[in-house]
């Protein structure tokens, strides 16, 4: 992940909103600032952040859209702004078993929790009960600090309901 420092002039602060994420927005202006958030707040449509200039910005965000790391962002009054994946606690489960792997895939998807998919491994938020099912399996678990990129799903930007 290149974990380059965004150039930014020292504004005041002001109320930024971020109403769109073209394609090829950074080939048409400086990225100015950076946005560093965690997977759960790159989720969320509407709220109030702090850019990496000390700029506190509203952001506005199509419902159900996903800011993924390297996403330019463009405010109101054209100031480019690069999303960055901040660290979190996570787990990496990995076996030398495909076919446990992709168990263990099944299972955690089967509880709707959010899996970055690797060749030898899967990447899921840090919790120690999913951690001791994954064991349970014949997983090997490891507790660490990293950026988190799950899938999608294949109900991304449609939406799906069902009951259970």
């Amino acid at each position: 992940m290149n974990m380059t420092k965004c150039s930014h002039s020292p504004k005041a602060a002001a109320l930024i909103m971020i109403v769109n994420r073209p394609e090829g927005a950074a080939a048409q202006g400086e990225v100015e600032d950076c946005l560093i958030l965690p997977f759960e707040q790159r989720q969320k449509a509407r709220q109030r952040v702090r850019l990496q200039s000390g700029r506190e910005a509203a952001l506005f965000l199509p419902r159900g859209a996903i800011l993924r790391h390297g996403d330019v962002l463009v405010s109101e009054d054209g100031m480019h702004i690069r999303v960055e994946a901040d660290g979190e606690q996570v787990t990496i489960a990995r076996t030398g078993d495909v076919l446990l792997l992709a168990r263990i895939a099944y299972h955690l998807g089967n509880r709707h929790v959010p899996v970055q998919i690797l060749p030898d491994r899967l990447v899921y938020r840090h919790d120690h009960v999913l951690d001791d099912m994954v064991r349970g399996l014949g997983g090997a678990v490891e507790v660490t600090s990293q950026s988190f990129e799950p899938e999608e799903g294949a109900y991304h930007g449609g939406g799906h309901a069902h009951s259970h």
